[in-house]
């Protein structure tokens, strides 16, 4: 094979016209991520980028915007429980789900419904 995935650059999350104020409350204030421009050509379209450890998490403005409520992004993250705590502070709902071997994890939505998870694995 002449090629190999060297991981995902990516994520996008939709979300609806005029969302992004509270995108940045959510996924910058609340979350802790930092923002980062997007391309002076892609800019118009609106929307807000933000940068996840290695990764970047794009929110892109749908007109017919659906939540997703079982395709979600999975976050790997440190000290997992402080941002539970985080969350819940901010008045984020916190959901439990069934454990999975090996991780602790929680889901949340975020302010247009998209379902996330977030998780830590035992090494």
């Amino acid at each position: 094979m002449s090629y190999s995935f060297s991981g995902i650059d990516h994520v996008q999350l939709a979300a609806p016209r005029g969302s992004e104020d509270e995108s940045r409350r959510f996924y910058g204030d609340i979350l802790g991520m930092k923002e980062i421009p997007k391309p002076v050509n892609l800019a118009k379209r609106g929307g807000v980028w933000f940068k996840c450890g290695a990764q970047q998490l794009h929110i892109g403005i749908q007109d017919d915007f659906i939540p997703a409520k079982k395709a979600h992004p999975a976050f790997d993250v440190d000290h997992l429980q402080a941002l539970r705590k985080r969350m819940v502070e901010h008045g984020v709902k916190v959901k439990e789900d069934e454990s999975l071997e090996g991780a602790e994890r929680f889901y949340v939505n975020d302010p247009f419904g998209n379902r996330l998870e977030f998780l830590h694995w035992y090494h």
